[in-house]
């Protein structure tokens, strides 16, 4: 979700909310989702999950009105926020005890995510919590596959179902300033070093921008999928000041990613709508991602293929002059690509190492009201045309757009699907 090219269009789409720390008398009740762990020997078995919306998606008001604690993207309120004590007796994050109105909604292990509801832009980005539901279920998928089935077929160009990680903290940050934590969905980070009202619940004060590793995992609509790792040079959770936050170095996060995208590489006939692809985007599908390393450990590449109508189909190869003839990402097809950033902080192996530390599952769905998504779908990235994915034109096509999320489950490389029993445990 945190392309190079969101930033600005995330910033104007959330410029109305801001998040707080200290929780209201609103009750918060979290959908229950059923994901899966999984292992070669044993196959996959139910655990009990919950979801979480990002803190800055709650209601909240200043304790004695009804006006916010500060916009994204730009420092708290001065009046209610002069100090960090001053911001937390007098912001007020009430919880939502009804996701749905929110465009969450859940029934077993399958989590529907919705744009709009009625009129209104929603927007959701939800976390993964813990069966406790006090903290985030940190997931390690280095040497480990990750798998859902998805539909994307309610996604015309423009929009953009994310399903990521982020290295956040597994309370959210919880303080004496920031009770609620991973329960309220505070602590968001990623490699774009957003300036936001409040870091991990505290008032950011001093306008820090907030920074972490993330690996994109699925970026996609019905027409266009792309992943991406963003590598950083600072473990965990990060505040920036000044050109540490910026893009070239001495930035401390890779804003731009490696991607990993068929159309991008003269593949134009793997992934979209209609039998004529070979995943066919009009229909549900299984996702596998792999993580795979080498013999220290250190993450390898990254892998992606996927099922329908119970046959596996595998990655595609790269076909574009210069470029090395791989099916996964490499570090030789970053180099080529001219990845320099990532490589520069890391690559694989601090991606890998991130990983291994632990991070928060992320699903989010989203449209781009300044760009239009055209990094994702359009020119070189895919068949959209100029002014397709902008919302007035979304709408046109798919007044609602949506995406289902079902069977999420990791573990073991080989391990998440099983082509005799349609291609699930």
């Amino acid at each position: 979700m945190a392309s190079k090219f969101a930033l600005a269009s995330l910033t104007a789409l959330l410029a109305t909310v801001a998040s707080a720390q200290q929780p209201g008398k609103t009750p918060e009740v979290h959908p229950k989702l059923i994901t899966q762990r999984c292992t070669v020997k044993g196959g996959c078995v139910d655990a009990t999950n919950y979801l979480v919306l990002d803190s800055s998606s709650h209601p909240i008001h200043q304790a004695t009105n009804e006006h916010n604690c500060g916009d994204w993207g730009n420092k708290p309120n001065a009046t209610a926020c002069p100090d960090v004590a001053s911001c937390f007796n007098n912001c007020i994050m009430e919880g939502i005890p009804d996701y749905s109105k929110y465009g969450v909604t859940t029934n077993g292990s399958s989590l529907r995510m919705q744009q709009k509801i009625g009129n209104s832009v929603v927007t959701p980005r939800i976390y993964l919590l813990d069966k406790t539901e006090k903290e985030y279920e940190m997931v390690h998928f280095t040497g480990k596959e990750f798998t859902f089935d998805v539909d994307p077929s309610k996604l015309p160009c423009g929009m953009n179902s994310a399903l990521y990680l982020s290295e956040m903290e597994a309370d959210g940050g919880k303080s004496q300033y920031n009770p609620g934590g991973a329960y309220y969905g505070t602590g968001y980070c990623d490699a774009q070093c957003f300036v936001t009202p409040f870091q991990s619940g505290i008032g950011n004060v001093d306008g820090k921008g907030v920074c972490c590793n993330e690996m994109d995992i699925w970026e996609a609509n019905a027409r266009s999928a792309h992943i991406a790792p963003h590598t950083c040079n600072k473990p965990g959770l990060y505040l920036c000041e000044g050109a540490e936050c910026g893009k070239e170095a001495p930035g401390v996060c890779d804003k731009s990613g490696c991607a990993w995208q068929p159309w991008r590489v003269n593949v134009t006939d793997y992934y979209g709508q209609g039998p004529k692809f070979k995943v066919d985007t009009t229909r549900k599908f299984t996702v596998i991602t792999q993580f795979p390393t080498d013999s220290k450990g250190v993450l390898r590449a990254i892998k992606r293929f996927y099922i329908q109508d119970g046959k596996l189909i595998d990655s595609y190869t790269v076909d574009a002059p210069g470029l090395p003839k791989v099916n996964e990402m490499t570090e030789e097809l970053c180099v080529a690509t001219k990845a320099k950033r990532y490589l520069d902080l890391g690559g694989h192996k601090e991606m890998g190492e991130s990983m291994d530390r632990g991070a928060v599952l992320i699903f989010s769905i989203w449209w781009d009201e300044g760009g239009g998504m055209t990094w994702l779908d359009a020119n070189e990235a895919g068949p959209c045309l100029a002014g397709e994915g902008l919302p007035p034109n979304i709408v046109k096509v798919e007044p609602f757009p949506e995406v289902t999320f079902e069977n999420v489950r990791w573990g073991e490389l080989g391990s998440t699907y099983d082509l005799t029993k349609d291609c699930l445990h």
